[in-house]
Formats: C-alpha cells, structure tokens, sequence
C-alpha cells in the first residue's frame, strides 16, 4: 500500500499486514492505534509513519509533527498514562511457533494500561484481524505481566516476550557483511580438531560459538545464546556479523554451503541470515583491512609503584595499574566523595526528549526541583559497593620476570619468533607460561604481598585474583575473556599461585595472537593484579548500559543474570536476560535462559536500582561529553546491595 498513511477502519487481512509493516528483530510488525472516540482502528504504514504520536498527531489531530516534538512528554501522558485516554497505541507482531503463525500485540514498555483496559484492546483488535490466526497479548513490562497473570487465559489469551525469545529463529547480535569461507562444526570436538586451521577469512557455524575463537570474518551460532557473551563482545569489537540462527546447519546442508565461499549478511531488518554462495575473493592473499589498523596503547610505568589498595587509586593510575584496578579506584573515590559528572547522561537532550533530569528525578523517587546530583550521590552511596581490595602494579610484574634468566632467555626467544612470524610461537607461550607458574617468588615480593593483605585484608576468608592490563579495554581491541581471572582463592600459597597464573595468561598463544594481529607489541604489554575481597550475594551477573540489539534504544539498558557471575559470561549456561529503561522505568524479562522461572520482585527492583546506577556510572566514566559511551559492568547483589566487581567501557 504505498503512500498510503494506514489502512482505517477495515479488516487486516495477512496480505494487508505484509504491504504495512516494517521490520525489526527478525519479526514483521505493524503499528496500531484504537480511536476509541470514533470507534475505528488504524493500521500504520510503518514506510509513511514510524511513530505512533506522529500519526496521530497529523492524520488524527491535526497537529505537525514538529509541534508534536515539540510537547511530546504531553502527548505521551495522555497516550500513555491517562486513564481515561482516548488513544490506544500497540504494536501487532506476526511470529511463527512451531510451524504455526500467531500474531502477538503489546503496548510499549512505558504503558500503564490496567488490566481491564488490556482486555478491550485486545478484543477490539482481535476483531479486526485475519481470525485464521491466534491473537495472542505480550506484556511490555513487569508491572503488566503481574496484571495479566491476574486473569484467565481464556479471558486474555497471552503469550511473554521470553516465550518468544527463546523460540525466535533468528536474532541479529552483531549487524554486518562479510565474504570468507564457510566452516561448519556440530560438535566441540569437530572444531577443537580444526582450530588450528582456522584462517582470518573464515565464518564459522556452531551451535555456540566457544568464548577462545581466533579472529575471523563472521560468526553463526545455531542455538540460543546471550549478546553479552565473550564471544559476541568480541565480535563487537572486531565489527564482524554474528547471528543466532536457529536451523542453520540444516539450510548449509540444503544448500550445499559447507566449505564453499559466501556473502554473509546480519540485519535486523531480515528474517533470517543472509548466506550466499560467491567466488572466492581474488584479493584474499592480501591482508585484511583490519590489519593496518594498528592499536596505539598508551605509555605504560613499570619503574617501581607500591602495592596499593583499591581505595588508593584513580583513573590515571591505570599506566601503572592496569585498567580495572584504575576504574575500581575511581570507583571507590566517586562512592566516597561523588562526582559532577553523575548527570552528564541525562542533561544532554535526547529527541525527541529534550530533557530527561525530570525522568531521572522520578528513577530517584525525589521531587524535579531536587538537588538531583545530591540524589544521586546518595542512591551510590547507600546502594553500591566496591569489595576491597589490592592492587599490584606492572613493576611487580616486571621484578618477578627480571628474577629468572630462564624465563627472560624464553621471553626473548618468543619476541624473536613473532618478528619472524614463525610457526613456532604456540609452543614458545606455552613454555614461557610453563616457566611463569613454576618459578619461585622472591622472598622479598612475598613479603611486600603478605603484608599488603594482612594490612588491608585480615579477616578476608574468599578473594577473587583478577587481571588488570594495559592491553584490553581499548578501541578495537576488547580483550574480553583472554586474561585469566580466578575464583574462590583461599590461602595464602594459593593467592601466590593465582597471581602467577594471571601473569602467565598475558602470553598464552591466544592472547598474543590477538595483540599481534592488532599491531599490540609484547615489549608494550604490561599486567598489574588485583586481589580482592570475594563477596557473597543472592545473584549476580553482567549489565552494559545499551540495548545491544538496537543501538538506536537510548532508554534501554541490557541485563544477564545469574546465580554465578562467571556463567553470564563464559557460555557455559545460558543467564536470564533483562531490559530496563533509565527514562520512564520499568523492566522486562528478555528470556529466562537455563533458569525455570522468573526473579521475584525484590530482585527486579535491585535490577530497576542497578540500571540508573549503570547510567550515572557511564556519565562519570565518559571519555566526552556527549556522555554516549555505554559500560560493561560485573556485579553482584543481595538485597540491599549492589557490588561493582568490575566496569570498563563497552565496544559498540
């Protein structure tokens, strides 16, 4: 139907919804509006109107759209919020669950639509499509599916947004192009056996993707997985295509793709992935693009620092810390004294809301005309921990190697194998790494470790000994999940033993690998350590503070939760999956991974809590002023805390 603003008053036939809708997420959708003055539903062109308001506003109301811009948050009270409303907005998807059609319709997430209210949309709307086919209600919200779990079935058939997750057969995490050769492996053991064959040009197919891939063109995992996963940050970062396709080894096998050179396509615009079958590319002796963006790392100190608590440190000691002990320090001195900057994300306008401090007054439950940096300080302050810790700098490091010719005369055979390029670099890391762990530790570093705990840490039963390099964390190169970080640490022979295994990981031959490809020399390369305070919580898991599929959703933050926080981001279990705006409020449960129910409402209230702690945290830790940069951070919680165990910034 082009150039037409809707279909009025009409049944929508199937045929109808396909020349109206638009796409996203895989799924068709088309916009709904119920006049309930006029009695009449409008079917939106979503090629003539990508907004609700903006229809309503020039085809129903008179009112131009800048107008409409202009006094939006008005509009959006009386669509929204009014209980007397005249309009009521939604979105009407079209799915396919187990070789069936349905078509769910959901308000947006901000909707404060009562359950009676809920029940006469979707009868009106049920009306006035194809009724071949179910109609089922998704709530938008937590608030709207402990409503609709007040009702019958019967009276409001239903349908949750995990429900459909979960089965979605295909889900863009990472937009993209790519051509490379196609390589299918079924099981762990097929790609384990291949890996070292594995070439930079190379998609691979699995049914997930394993966290210590290679660098490759393009990724497909056939199976669920989670866009917070090492894997997909690592594809964010090196800005190649991944997907979840579900069925994908059987349309290789249809046709016949194994093996063969393709196009591959991720758009969320799509129904499925893009896979076509082309000539291998004449260029491919050449190297890739990537390759002559080199990564500039900034001047590490390795001359002597001090053993330093977290407390300590600040966001400039990172050249002699690394870049998680610097941010956990900044963190501890914002926690202890604030910041100016908590608000740099809600003062910039962001259309078509040209001032979000009224919603972030709401989020603190304090009045607009509040001291909102006040209110913030406070939320941090009584909410959000940082476990104590220790931080050991680079020229711990740098004293510990020093003190064994062996491992130098191995540190040198391996610079020299990597300005050969030669083949044996592998075995070279792994001896160098062999060497790190079973050298002794001079008496006098021991010394200077153990009194650094006893100091700052007596009466700790449980630490965590984490990495904290100069070589991660920096643009174009993430370094997710290359460095070792170890749990459950709980002598003192084992805290030593630990701390010597994190230093080994800065030369495993994925590590190095990764930085060579990136132009990241050994000789600039530097790991600190952080010790610090194991704490025990109901549930962690992992938040970046954007919505990872749609990178245009400036509300939405996304959240992983689980019972361990190492399972959110290894892939080993599949977490809970979480949205929650930091401009209206409110939450929703994107799929409950390999858990078999929901968090309680105690739970999804420290989730609320923790997504405006993610915003203001990405405020104070921009490196700008648009205060646009999101944020990985770890965390755990009980039921009055949240603790900060980690936070760096997030590859988009």
């Amino acid at each position: 139907m082009p150039d037409v603003a809707a279909l009025v008053g009409e049944q929508l036939s199937i045929s109808a919804f396909n020349q109206l809708s638009g796409r996203l997420g895989g799924y068709s959708f088309v916009k709904v509006v119920v006049d309930r003055v006029n009695s009449t539903i409008h079917f939106i062109n979503n090629a003539e109107h990508a907004f609700h308001a903006v229809y309503i506003g020039e085809q129903i109301l008179g009112v131009s759209k800048d107008e409409m811009g202009r006094t939006i948050d008005k509009y959006n009270q009386g669509f929204y919020h009014d209980p007397d409303r005249r309009f009521y907005l939604g979105i009407l998807a079209l799915h396919t669950r187990e070789d069936r059609r349905i078509f769910s319709l959901e308000t947006v997430e901000v909707d404060t639509m009562s359950s009676d209210m809920i029940v006469w949309f979707h009868h009106f709307v049920r009306d006035h499509v194809d009724p071949s086919l179910p109609l089922l209600f998704k709530p938008a919200n937590h608030l709207q599916e402990q409503a609709v779990a007040q009702l019958p079935p019967a009276e409001l058939p239903r349908i949750l947004a995990h429900e459909l997750f979960s089965s979605a057969q295909f889900v863009a995490l990472n937009p993209g192009e790519a051509q490379g050769g196609l390589r299918a492996f079924r099981s762990a053991d097929e790609y384990r056996a291949a890996v070292d064959t594995l070439e930079w040009h190379d998609i691979i197919v699995m049914h997930r993707v394993p966290d210590d891939i290679p660098r490759l063109a393009g990724i497909i995992n056939a199976d669920h997985t989670t866009p917070l996963s090492h894997t997909n940050v690592l594809a964010t970062g090196w800005q190649i295509p991944n997907a979840i396709q579900l069925g994908a080894f059987d349309l290789i096998d249809r046709e016949h793709l194994d093996g063969q050179w393709v196009s591959y396509r991720v758009d969320a615009a799509d129904a499925e992935v893009g896979l076509t079958l082309i000539d291998k590319p004449a260029e491919l002796g050449r190297r890739p693009a990537w390759y002559a963006q080199r990564i500039t790392l900034e001047e590490p100190e390795a001359s002597y620092s001090p053993i330093a608590g977290l407390g300590e440190l600040r966001h400039h000691d990172r050249h002699r810390y690394g870049t998680k002990a610097a941010n956990l320090g900044e963190l501890h001195h914002v926690l202890a004294g604030g910041s100016r900057r908590l608000l740099g994300f809600f003062q910039v306008p962001r259309p078509p809301r040209e001032n979000l401090l009224p919603h972030l007054a709401r989020l603190l439950d304090v009045p607009e005309d509040a001291d909102l940096t006040l209110a913030a300080r406070k939320l941090l302050a009584d909410r959000v921990r940082v476990p104590r810790g220790v931080a050991l700098p680079f020229s711990i490091q740098q004293r510990f190697l020093e003190s064994s010719p062996r491992v130098q005369q191995a540190i040198g055979k391996l610079k020299m194998a990597l300005e050969l390029d030669a083949r044996e670099v592998e075995p070279l890391c792994l001896e160098l790494q062999r060497l790190i762990r079973t050298t002794r530790m001079p008496d006098h570093m021991l010394h200077d470790i153990d009194t650094a705990l006893v100091t700052r840490l007596a009466g700790v039963r449980a630490f965590v000994v984490r990495s904290s390099s100069n070589a991660e964390d920096l643009a174009g190169f993430s370094a997710a999940g290359i460095y070792e970080s170890i749990n459950h640490v709980t002598t003192a022979e084992k805290i030593v033993e630990s701390i010597k295994e994190v230093w080994a990981s800065l030369v495993s031959p994925r590590s190095v690998r990764l930085r060579q490809q990136a132009g990241i020399s050994l000789d600039d390369c530097y790991m600190g350590v952080v010790v610090q305070e194991q704490v025990a919580a109901d549930f962690g898991g992992v938040l970046v503070t954007t919505n990872p599929m749609n990178r245009n959703d400036f509300r939405n933050v996304y959240v992983n939760v689980s019972p361990k926080v190492t399972d959110v981001v290894d892939g080993s279990t599949q977490p809970m999956q979480y949205l929650y705006s930091t401009v209206e409020g409110g939450g929703r449960t994107v799929s409950l991974g390999d858990a078999t129910e929901d968090l309680g409402k105690a739970a999804k209230d420290q989730l609320q809590r923790l997504a405006v702690v993610g915003r203001l945290l990405q405020a104070h830790f921009s490196p700008d002023y648009t205060f646009d940069s999101p944020v990985d951070v770890e965390w755990l919680a009980d039921s009055d805390h949240l603790f900060v165990v980690q936070l760096r910034p997030y590859s988009i």
